[in-house]
Protein backbone atom coordinates (compact mmCIF):
# COMPACT_ATOMS: atom_id res chain seq x y z
CA UNK A 1 0.00 0.00 0.00
CA UNK A 2 1.38 3.63 -0.86
CA UNK A 3 0.89 5.75 2.22
CA UNK A 4 2.58 8.95 3.37
CA UNK A 5 3.48 10.30 6.48
CA UNK A 6 2.99 13.75 7.90
CA UNK A 7 4.81 14.61 11.59
CA UNK A 8 2.64 16.70 13.23
CA UNK A 9 5.71 19.83 15.19
CA UNK A 10 4.85 22.18 18.07
CA UNK A 11 7.80 23.14 19.60
CA UNK A 12 5.54 24.95 22.81
CA UNK A 13 6.00 21.97 25.64
CA UNK A 14 4.82 22.38 28.99
CA UNK A 15 6.99 19.71 30.23
CA UNK A 16 10.17 19.69 28.01
CA UNK A 17 10.30 23.08 26.24
CA UNK A 18 11.77 23.00 22.52
CA UNK A 19 10.93 19.55 22.21
CA UNK A 20 11.60 18.71 18.70
CA UNK A 21 14.64 20.32 18.61
CA UNK A 22 16.13 18.65 21.33
CA UNK A 23 19.78 16.95 20.11
CA UNK A 24 19.52 13.27 19.63
CA UNK A 25 23.54 12.14 19.02
CA UNK A 26 23.62 15.21 16.34
CA UNK A 27 20.15 15.86 15.19
CA UNK A 28 17.19 17.49 16.20
CA UNK A 29 14.57 14.65 17.34
CA UNK A 30 11.71 15.82 14.53
CA UNK A 31 14.61 14.78 12.11
CA UNK A 32 15.01 11.46 13.95
CA UNK A 33 11.53 11.00 13.70
CA UNK A 34 11.29 11.97 9.98
CA UNK A 35 14.43 9.23 9.35
CA UNK A 36 12.33 6.64 10.60
CA UNK A 37 8.94 7.64 8.85
CA UNK A 38 11.13 6.75 5.84
CA UNK A 39 12.42 3.50 6.69
CA UNK A 40 8.90 2.54 6.71
CA UNK A 41 8.44 2.69 2.65
CA UNK A 42 6.24 5.71 3.17
CA UNK A 43 6.03 7.13 -0.52
CA UNK A 44 6.38 11.11 1.23
CA UNK A 45 7.33 12.15 4.50
CA UNK A 46 6.56 15.66 5.74
CA UNK A 47 6.87 17.51 8.73
CA UNK A 48 4.05 19.79 9.53
CA UNK A 49 5.02 22.87 11.55
CA UNK A 50 3.91 26.40 12.75
CA UNK A 51 7.14 27.08 14.16
CA UNK A 52 10.06 28.62 11.86
CA UNK A 53 13.12 27.44 13.96
CA UNK A 54 11.82 23.79 13.15
CA UNK A 55 11.45 23.96 9.45
CA UNK A 56 14.72 25.13 9.30
CA UNK A 57 16.07 22.74 11.20
CA UNK A 58 14.14 20.30 8.84
CA UNK A 59 15.57 21.95 5.92
CA UNK A 60 19.23 21.59 7.18
CA UNK A 61 19.15 17.88 6.99
CA UNK A 62 16.83 17.10 3.91
CA UNK A 63 13.51 16.71 5.64
CA UNK A 64 10.52 18.60 3.56
CA UNK A 65 8.08 20.56 5.77
CA UNK A 66 5.61 22.57 5.67
CA UNK A 67 4.39 25.81 7.51
CA UNK A 68 0.80 25.88 8.82
CA UNK A 69 -1.61 27.41 11.15
CA UNK A 70 -0.60 28.24 14.54
CA UNK A 71 -4.31 27.75 15.83
CA UNK A 72 -5.00 24.31 15.32
CA UNK A 73 -6.71 22.58 18.50
CA UNK A 74 -4.85 19.00 17.49
CA UNK A 75 -2.64 17.49 15.72
CA UNK A 76 -4.73 16.06 13.64
CA UNK A 77 -6.32 19.21 12.26
CA UNK A 78 -2.94 20.47 11.54
CA UNK A 79 -2.18 17.22 9.13
CA UNK A 80 -5.53 17.80 7.65
CA UNK A 81 -3.81 21.03 6.24
CA UNK A 82 -1.03 20.13 5.14
CA UNK A 83 -2.62 16.97 3.27
CA UNK A 84 -4.80 19.57 1.43
CA UNK A 85 -2.15 21.90 0.73
CA UNK A 86 -0.16 19.23 -1.56
CA UNK A 87 -3.28 18.28 -3.30
CA UNK A 88 -4.14 14.79 -2.27
CA UNK A 89 -6.77 12.66 -3.54
CA UNK A 90 -9.46 11.52 -1.63
CA UNK A 91 -8.51 7.77 -1.31
CA UNK A 92 -4.61 8.56 -0.25
CA UNK A 93 -3.56 7.23 3.37
CA UNK A 94 -1.94 9.39 5.26
CA UNK A 95 0.14 8.23 8.32
CA UNK A 96 -0.10 10.69 11.84
CA UNK A 97 3.51 10.19 13.26
CA UNK A 98 3.82 11.89 16.47
CA UNK A 99 6.93 14.33 16.59
CA UNK A 100 8.39 12.80 19.77
CA UNK A 101 8.44 9.57 18.88
CA UNK A 102 12.48 8.67 17.72
CA UNK A 103 12.65 5.64 18.33
CA UNK A 104 9.52 4.51 16.45
CA UNK A 105 9.83 1.17 14.74
CA UNK A 106 9.23 1.80 10.89
CA UNK A 107 6.91 -1.54 11.02
CA UNK A 108 4.58 -0.20 12.73
CA UNK A 109 3.85 2.51 11.23
CA UNK A 110 3.53 0.45 7.92
CA UNK A 111 1.12 -2.30 9.31
CA UNK A 112 -1.10 0.19 10.71
CA UNK A 113 -0.95 1.98 7.38
CA UNK A 114 -2.11 -1.06 5.37
CA UNK A 115 -5.40 -1.11 7.77
CA UNK A 116 -6.80 0.97 6.00
CA UNK A 117 -9.40 0.23 3.44
CA UNK A 118 -12.64 1.42 1.40
CA UNK A 119 -14.73 0.86 4.69
CA UNK A 120 -12.40 1.71 7.15
CA UNK A 121 -11.37 5.13 6.64
CA UNK A 122 -9.08 5.29 10.18
CA UNK A 123 -6.59 3.07 11.96
CA UNK A 124 -4.09 3.17 14.90
CA UNK A 125 -2.30 0.07 16.94
CA UNK A 126 -2.34 -1.50 20.09
CA UNK A 127 -0.08 -4.30 22.06
CA UNK A 128 -0.60 -6.67 24.53
CA UNK A 129 -0.60 -5.62 28.71
CA UNK A 130 1.28 -8.05 30.74
CA UNK A 131 1.44 -6.08 34.02
CA UNK A 132 -1.32 -5.39 36.19
CA UNK A 133 0.28 -1.62 37.46
CA UNK A 134 0.15 -0.63 33.49
CA UNK A 135 -4.21 -2.19 32.79
CA UNK A 136 -4.79 -0.21 35.78
CA UNK A 137 -2.71 3.24 35.38
CA UNK A 138 -5.21 5.71 33.76
CA UNK A 139 -2.30 7.28 32.11
CA UNK A 140 -2.11 4.13 30.12
CA UNK A 141 -5.49 3.83 27.31
CA UNK A 142 -6.68 0.02 26.70
CA UNK A 143 -8.26 -0.60 23.81
CA UNK A 144 -11.05 -3.73 23.24
CA UNK A 145 -11.64 -4.89 19.73
CA UNK A 146 -14.92 -6.94 17.91
CA UNK A 147 -14.11 -9.95 16.09
CA UNK A 148 -12.32 -8.55 12.95
CA UNK A 149 -10.15 -6.26 14.40
CA UNK A 150 -11.86 -2.94 15.35
CA UNK A 151 -12.41 -1.29 18.00
CA UNK A 152 -14.87 -1.44 20.41
CA UNK A 153 -13.59 1.58 22.83
CA UNK A 154 -10.85 3.07 24.09
CA UNK A 155 -10.65 3.99 27.94
CA UNK A 156 -8.38 5.11 30.37
CA UNK A 157 -9.78 2.63 32.73
CA UNK A 158 -9.28 -1.51 33.14
CA UNK A 159 -10.89 -2.95 30.02
CA UNK A 160 -12.32 -5.45 29.66
CA UNK A 161 -13.49 -5.74 33.19
CA UNK A 162 -12.65 -9.05 34.39
CA UNK A 163 -15.63 -9.48 36.58
CA UNK A 164 -14.70 -12.95 38.37
CA UNK A 165 -10.95 -12.65 38.48
CA UNK A 166 -9.55 -8.82 39.67
CA UNK A 167 -9.39 -7.83 42.99
CA UNK A 168 -7.49 -4.82 44.78
CA UNK A 169 -4.47 -6.51 45.45
CA UNK A 170 -3.96 -8.22 42.45
CA UNK A 171 -0.02 -8.45 41.46
CA UNK A 172 -0.51 -10.33 38.24
CA UNK A 173 -3.06 -10.73 35.46
CA UNK A 174 -5.47 -13.90 35.03
CA UNK A 175 -4.01 -16.50 32.49
CA UNK A 176 -5.53 -15.70 29.10
CA UNK A 177 -6.97 -12.15 29.86
CA UNK A 178 -5.17 -10.28 27.03
CA UNK A 179 -6.19 -7.45 27.57
CA UNK A 180 -4.87 -4.19 25.26
CA UNK A 181 -2.44 -1.33 25.46
CA UNK A 182 -3.59 1.75 23.09
CA UNK A 183 -0.41 2.96 20.91
CA UNK A 184 -0.66 6.36 19.74
CA UNK A 185 -0.10 6.03 15.73
CA UNK A 186 -3.03 6.88 13.74
CA UNK A 187 -3.39 6.08 9.80
CA UNK A 188 -6.57 8.07 7.76
CA UNK A 189 -7.93 7.74 4.31
CA UNK A 190 -7.77 11.60 3.07
CA UNK A 191 -11.40 11.86 2.71
CA UNK A 192 -12.43 11.23 5.79
CA UNK A 193 -9.13 13.13 7.00
CA UNK A 194 -10.40 16.59 5.38
CA UNK A 195 -14.07 15.41 7.19
CA UNK A 196 -12.75 14.82 10.70
CA UNK A 197 -12.20 18.50 11.74
CA UNK A 198 -15.74 19.24 11.17
CA UNK A 199 -16.85 16.44 13.34
CA UNK A 200 -18.70 17.34 16.15
CA UNK A 201 -16.98 16.68 19.53
CA UNK A 202 -18.37 13.69 21.73
CA UNK A 203 -19.08 13.93 25.37
CA UNK A 204 -17.25 10.25 25.53
CA UNK A 205 -14.35 12.00 24.18
CA UNK A 206 -14.54 14.85 26.78
CA UNK A 207 -14.74 12.42 30.10
CA UNK A 208 -12.20 10.44 29.06
CA UNK A 209 -9.92 13.23 27.74
CA UNK A 210 -9.19 11.09 24.40
CA UNK A 211 -9.73 12.47 20.73
CA UNK A 212 -10.24 8.91 18.70
CA UNK A 213 -13.34 8.35 21.04
CA UNK A 214 -15.20 11.21 18.79
CA UNK A 215 -14.47 8.98 15.81
CA UNK A 216 -16.50 5.67 17.25
CA UNK A 217 -19.39 8.30 18.85
CA UNK A 218 -19.99 9.36 15.20
CA UNK A 219 -20.23 5.51 13.99
CA UNK A 220 -17.20 5.72 11.91
CA UNK A 221 -14.83 2.30 12.56
CA UNK A 222 -11.33 2.22 13.35
CA UNK A 223 -9.16 -0.57 12.45
CA UNK A 224 -6.50 -1.77 15.15
CA UNK A 225 -2.76 -3.51 14.11
CA UNK A 226 -1.57 -5.42 16.74
CA UNK A 227 1.73 -5.88 17.70
CA UNK A 228 3.05 -8.25 20.42
CA UNK A 229 5.86 -6.01 20.43
CA UNK A 230 5.87 -3.13 23.19
CA UNK A 231 6.95 -0.11 21.19
CA UNK A 232 10.16 2.07 22.73
CA UNK A 233 8.50 4.97 24.73
CA UNK A 234 8.27 8.54 23.23
CA UNK A 235 9.99 11.82 25.08
CA UNK A 236 7.22 13.54 27.31
CA UNK A 237 9.73 14.15 30.03
CA UNK A 238 13.76 15.18 30.88
CA UNK A 239 14.11 11.63 31.95
CA UNK A 240 12.69 10.12 28.69
CA UNK A 241 15.00 12.62 26.93
CA UNK A 242 17.81 11.09 28.46
CA UNK A 243 17.03 7.70 27.91
CA UNK A 244 16.75 8.24 24.30
CA UNK A 245 19.97 10.20 23.83
CA UNK A 246 21.65 7.39 25.79
CA UNK A 247 20.28 5.43 22.92
CA UNK A 248 21.52 7.79 19.81
CA UNK A 249 24.93 7.93 21.62
CA UNK A 250 25.35 4.03 22.10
Amino acid sequence: MSFIVIIPARLASSRLPNKPLADLGGKPMVVRVAERAIESGAAQVIVATDHDDIAAACRRHGVQVRMTSADHPSGTDRIAEVAAAIGLSSDAVVVNVQGDEPLIDPALIAGTAAQIKADVPMATAAHPIDNAADLFNPNVVKVVLDRTGRALYFSRAAIPWHRDAFSQSMQTLPAAYGPLRHIGLYAYGNAFLQAYPRLEPSPLEQIEALEQLRVLWHGFPIAVHVTHTAPAAGVDTPEDLARVRRHFSE
